[in-house]
């Protein structure tokens, strides 16, 4: 793959889009799919059945844990975290309850933000940075804080909003 830094692994079986790239230092795992033109930032992990459409940036320090759908035109800001388990514990294996997160078309989340599994974040919502997303975000909505609530209303295309 052209598109892939020398210093990345991407693992056989994935499915990796026409037009995107993969930076310095990432590992994207052989069940995940990225769509095309897709900039995927330094220092990312993308797992298993992750799947990531098109036109979508990913900063670096990113990791997409299983059950992570991200769609079309989405921006992922730096240092973003997700998780996937409600209550994990070390010493108990709870693969099995794995909770699917949803991140619909356009959405912007901020730097460092935290996204709790099982969320639905709308189409062009805007999370801001730092925020903790405990609940599902409606679309063309701006949330920010911990927990993150809803400030107002936001458009497809806003400009300056206070990220």
């Amino acid at each position: 793959m052209k598109n892939v830094h020398i210093s990345s692994y991407v693992d056989l079986g994935a499915k990796i889009g026409d037009g995107t790239k993969i930076w310095h230092f990432c590992h994207v795992m052989g069940k995940a799919v990225i769509g095309k033109n897709c900039n995927i930032g330094q220092n990312v992990f993308v797992a298993d059945n992750v799947i990531i459409g098109n036109n979508c940036k990913i900063q670096n320090n990113v990791s997409l844990y299983e059950g992570l759908v991200v769609e079309d035109d989405v921006f992922i800001g730096p240092s973003v975290v997700f998780t996937n388990i409600k209550n994990p514990r070390s010493f108990v294996s709870r693969k099995d309850q794995y909770k699917w997160t949803v991140i619909h078309k356009g959405a912007t989340i901020g730097a460092n933000a935290t996204i709790l599994c099982g969320i639905v974040i709308g189409e062009y919502s805007l999370i801001g940075a730092g925020a903790v997303v405990t609940k599902d975000v409606p679309s063309f909505t701006k949330v920010f804080g911990n927990p993150a609530i809803i400030i107002g209303p936001i458009t497809k295309d806003a400009g300056e909003c206070g990220l």
